[in-house]
């Protein structure tokens, strides 16, 4: 994953949650998932949909 190995990824993590606190990070993750569900909705509203290029392409 990005060049990380698992000790770079669990330090980090334990940043994170020392910045943010342990009841901050469910918030965040919460506002990402909306986030990136309303992201996908919107793509599907204009018609753009991965799927659907891939399909035609063939």
């Amino acid at each position: 994953m990005f060049g990380l190995g698992m000790q770079e990824i669990i330090v980090i993590a334990l940043i994170i949650l020392l910045l943010f606190g342990g009841k901050k990070i469910p918030e965040l993750m919460k506002g990402l998932g909306k986030g990136v569900k309303s992201f996908k909705d919107g793509m599907k509203d204009t018609g753009i949909d991965d799927e659907k290029e891939v399909k035609s392409e063939e």
